[in-house]
């Protein structure tokens, strides 16, 4: 088995976090090598879907929004760098009760962090997005500044720029395992073990058997989205009048939908999937899932409702509390974690590559990742 040299950093996972990694890395001036079991962008994981949501007043909890602050800049700067058009503006509608967990989140994040926003009733969201009914008891946060992400485009030009400055990309080599050692950390292929200082694992819902964590830290859950082609108002449905938007259609139960870019209107729902396993997963829409989305969305937005154009699984790894794990790993500092981003990670992207980045210098970052440590499950 040949011995390679040692890189200052090595990252397991080329989906989001990892190929932002890259990048950051890489643009500080880094020798840094990455590893992906696919070629990346792939569908075999978290990582794609051709769209993806970004927002500001963050239902999930205020602390984030600093960080999607950082993020909403960091993907400018590579669209700059990259010549690439990655991020669209559309605004965004948060709707439901106006206590449910997905209105009244918005408004404490938005009101905490001077967001803008607006205030509507159902009448005044039908109103203005005359294809969107929600029922008179529920209400909406309008966030203007909210905005579509191309997950497939990011992922890209985050490489392209990574290698541009001299990182070493290797698709189709899965790492089968990794070692301390007393100067490095060893990672080992079929074919060849590699080195480096540190070692960033970014590999999504493979986290589990890759990082050597307990089970039960991390559950893997399918998703499935579908794409469908409006039945009739298709002006409306175009991303200059329409926004993105999530639906909290019974307590603690959301729905989400994008305008069409194209190539119909992407919809799905958010969590309540089957539990798997990357290697398990079932990579095509069940009988039944697609009625049961239809069903649900059948009240609110019956103009989406049209022929089926495409659907594509997707997995979220959540933790126990949703929350993201951004952390040295618990045997070795030198070897850090940025994966477990339950379903919300993707619009983070470039800000958490930035913090890896921080953190493999030594550096302490310029957020708060307490609420992120792996420390608060093992406790």
């Amino acid at each position: 088995m040949v011995s390679a040299a040692t890189h200052d950093v090595a990252i397991i996972g080329l989906g989001a976090m990892g190929s932002a990694a890259a990048w950051q890395l890489a643009r500080r001036g880094k020798s840094v090598i990455g590893f992906d079991r696919f070629r990346a962008p792939h569908q075999f994981g978290s990582s794609h879907g051709r769209s993806r949501i970004i927002r500001e007043a963050y239902y999930e909890h205020p602390l984030y929004v600093p960080l999607v602050r950082s993020a909403l800049e960091q993907w400018k700067e590579l669209e700059r760098e990259s010549g690439r058009r990655l991020l669209r503006v559309t605004g965004g509608l948060m709707i439901g009760p106006p206590d449910g967990e997905l209105v009244a989140g918005s408004l404490q994040s938005a009101v905490a962090h001077a967001v803008p926003f607006e205030r509507l009733d159902a009448a005044e969201v039908h109103r203005r997005f005359p294809i969107c009914h929600p029922p008179e008891s529920h209400v909406a946060i309008f966030e203007p500044r909210a905005g579509i992400l191309d997950p497939e485009g990011c992922i890209e030009a985050a490489l392209e720029r990574a290698r541009s400055l001299g990182a070493e990309t290797h698709f189709g080599e899965t790492i089968e395992r990794w070692k301390a050692e007393k100067d490095a950390i060893a990672l080992v292929t079929r074919t060849t073990t590699w080195r480096a200082r540190r070692l960033i694992i970014a590999a999504g819902p493979w986290v589990t058997e890759i990082a050597q964590l307990p089970t039960g830290m991390f559950e893997v859950e399918r998703q499935v989205a579908f794409w469908l082609q409006p039945n009739s108002s298709p002006e409306y449905f175009g991303p200059d009048a329409c926004p993105i938007w999530l639906w909290e259609h019974v307590p603690g139960h959301f729905v989400y939908g994008f305008p069409d870019l194209g190539d119909g209107v992407k919809l799905a729902r958010h969590h309540d999937g089957e539990t798997t396993t990357a290697a398990l997963a079932h990579r095509a829409p069940r009988p039944g899932e697609e009625a049961e989305l239809r069903d649900i969305l059948r009240p609110f937005i019956p103009a989406a409702l049209g022929e089926l154009r495409d659907a594509s699984v997707c997995l979220y790894t959540n933790t126990p509390d949703r929350h993201f794990i951004i952390d040295a790993h618990p045997t070795d500092s030198r070897v850090l974690i940025a994966s477990a981003c339950s379903g919300h990670g993707f619009k983070f992207a470039s800000a958490i590559g930035g913090v890896l980045a921080e953190l493999a210098e030594d550096q302490v970052s310029s957020f708060d990742l307490s609420p992120f440590s792996v420390q608060r499950f093992r406790e």
